[in-house]
């Protein structure tokens, strides 16, 4: 398996790869790095089997750096100092994860589980599996919004999409329910989280995992709700590049 290591700390990539090398008959540790902009360049370039990644690091959180990778089909096992926030995040997701500092049989471990998933090569399975698992953990589950003088926090998974009427917008809900909101879509916009919203319009603001099918010939989108939205000429390759 070829494997990746990325860590701002120099120690830790070094007390890893030591750990590493005695699985030197499944493992070969290709490239390592602590920085996590040339780490992006290094996973699109060299196409490893797997990266040990850490996700706390001051120049770009790991789930950032997987935000911007555009090769995927890599197993991930998260490496972290912070105990709660591992299980938080990616315990029944991740391949796996590794506390600070790593235990030799916790390495054990993760090699059996990363030979297992090698006979089936379903890597970009499981990386889409840690990637919604680090998007729900770094993203607000609750957002304010202001409606009829009061403030309503909404879950947002409730969130289907929202629409621009004037100096207000519209906030349409899972449950069919239709909040008017007085703030402008543009205010609304920066009240969203940017890793699961779009801007897909001038008008709409929409929720990337409600999206059901995209009507390339008509230029739309049908949502969880069957609403059927309009992408923009400027938006679609955008829109196209989040949803890949």
């Amino acid at each position: 398996m070829r494997v990746i290591i990325v860590d701002d700390e120099m120690a830790a990539i070094n007390s890893l790869s030591w750990e590493l090398r005695k699985y030197s008959d499944f493992i070969s540790i290709v490239e390592t790095f602590t920085s996590p902009s040339e780490a992006v360049s290094g996973i699109n370039y060299l196409k490893p089997d797997c990266v040990f990644l850490d996700i706390e690091m001051p120049e770009m959180s790991g789930f950032s750096l997987l935000e911007k990778l555009k090769y995927r089909n890599f197993a991930i096992v998260i490496t972290t100092a912070y105990n709660q926030y591992a299980i938080r995040a990616i315990k029944e997701s991740a391949m796996d994860y590794l506390l600070k500092p790593v235990d030799e049989d916790d390495i054990s471990g993760v090699v059996e589980k990363l030979k297992r998933l090698n006979n089936t090569q379903n890597f970009k399975h499981q990386f889409e599996q840690t990637f919604e698992a680090l998007s729900r953990a770094s993203s607000p589950q609750i957002v304010q919004i202001p409606v009829s003088g009061k403030i309503l926090f909404l879950l947002i998974n409730e969130i289907v999409y929202c629409e621009s009427d004037g100096n207000y917008s519209k906030v349409f809900l899972e449950s069919g329910e239709q909040l008017l909101v007085s703030k402008k879509l543009k205010e609304l916009e920066e009240l969203l989280p940017d890793r699961t919203f779009f801007r897909i319009h001038n008008s709409y603001i929409i929720h990337l995992l409600k999206v059901k099918e995209y009507l390339r010939s008509e230029g739309y989108v049908v949502l969880s709700n069957q609403k059927k939205i309009p992408v923009s000429r400027a938006k679609k390759e955008g829109f196209l590049n989040r949803m890949s």
